[in-house]
C-alpha cells in the first residue's frame, strides 16, 4: 500500500508542477518517475484525487488538483527527489496551543503521524494544507512536546 500512496503523492506533484493535458501524458511522467502503470489504474487514482480538467491561462486543458493544492516546483528535482525532502516549516508555541507550518500539501500528512504515535501531551491536532493546530495539555512542557515531534519529522529540534 505504501507504493500506491508514493505514487499518489507523485502524481498530485506531476500535475501542479506541469501541464499535463492527457492520461498518456501523465502515464510517461509517472514511467519517468519509477511507477509503471495501467491506464485503468491511473483513472481510478485521478478519480481518488479528485484530478480533473480545467482551462489553463492559455485556454488549453490540462489536470488541476482540488481546493488548488499546489506543489510548485523550484528546481529541476524529479517529484521523488522532492518528496523525500522535509516538509516542515516551522514551529511556534502560544501557551497550550502549538502551531506547524509545512509546505504545500504537508500538513495532513504530518497530522496523521502525530495522531498515529499518540502522544500523551498532545490533545488533539487540526491540519489544513500548509498548517497543523496541536493543542497541548495544559501542563505540557514546550521541550517535552518539540523533542517527540522531531522523532517523527526531521529538522524540527534545529
Amino acid at each position: 500500500m505504501k507504493r500506491k500512496s508514493n505514487r499518489l503523492e507523485t502524481i498530485k506533484m506531476i500535475v501542479s508542477s506541469k501541464d499535463i493535458r492527457s492520461q498518456e501524458e501523465l502515464l510517461q511522467a509517472l514511467s519517468y518517475e519509477g511507477f509503471e502503470v495501467t491506464q485503468a489504474t491511473l483513472s481510478r487514482d485521478l478519480k481518488q484525487l479528485k484530478i480533473a480538467k480545467a482551462s489553463n491561462m492559455a485556454g488549453k486543458y490540462v489536470y488541476v488538483l482540488p481546493n488548488s493544492i499546489l506543489y510548485k516546483k523550484a528546481s529541476e528535482q524529479t517529484a521523488t527527489e522532492m518528496l523525500m525532502k522535509s516538509g516542515f516549516l516551522s514551529l511556534q508555541f502560544s501557551g497550550n496551543v502549538a502551531v506547524i507550518r509545512t509546505r504545500p500539501g504537508y500538513a495532513s500528512s504530518m497530522a496523521y503521524d502525530i495522531d498515529k504515535h499518540e502522544y500523551s501531551g498532545i490533545l488533539g491536532t487540526i491540519a489544513g494544507d500548509d498548517t497543523i493546530l496541536l493543542v497541548l495539555h495544559e501542563k505540557e512542557s514546550h521541550k517535552d512536546v518539540t523533542n517527540f515531534l522531531s522523532k517523527l519529522i526531521p529538522n524540527i529540534g534545529k
